[in-house]
């Protein structure tokens, strides 16, 4: 009996369910911009890692978590669309800042 198929489903199930969280709060307290080149450097060491793995089923999670991670840079700039609508919450303390450093640049936007 092959069960590589079913522990590959499971596994993927786990790591999605790893992801969720992480990109939802990773937003709520750190923004955007500082979630994609997290999950982009999360993305790419899990990768190398992967290549350089002599066990199949470790290459195969660390390639799921890669993958989950380039996966979350697209999640995290969803997310933010969804603190926009009032899905989630907006976190207040970054409001605040948001708002000092308009201050600080006179109120002008780029």
């Amino acid at each position: 009996m092959n069960t590589i198929g079913l522990i590959l489903g499971i596994v993927s199930f786990c790591i999605i369910g790893i992801w969720h969280p992480i990109v939802v709060k990773s937003e709520y307290y750190f923004g955007k911009r500082a979630c994609i080149g997290a999950f982009l450097a999360i993305g790419a060491i899990c990768l190398a890692f992967s290549l350089c793995s002599s066990s199949d089923y470790i290459s195969l999670v660390l390639a799921l978590f890669g993958f989950s991670a380039f996966w979350g840079i697209h999640e995290v700039c969803e997310q933010e669309k969804r603190v926009a609508r009032g899905w989630f919450p907006k976190n207040p303390a970054k409001e605040q800042k948001m708002v000092k450093e308009d201050c600080v640049d006179g109120g002008v936007s780029e």
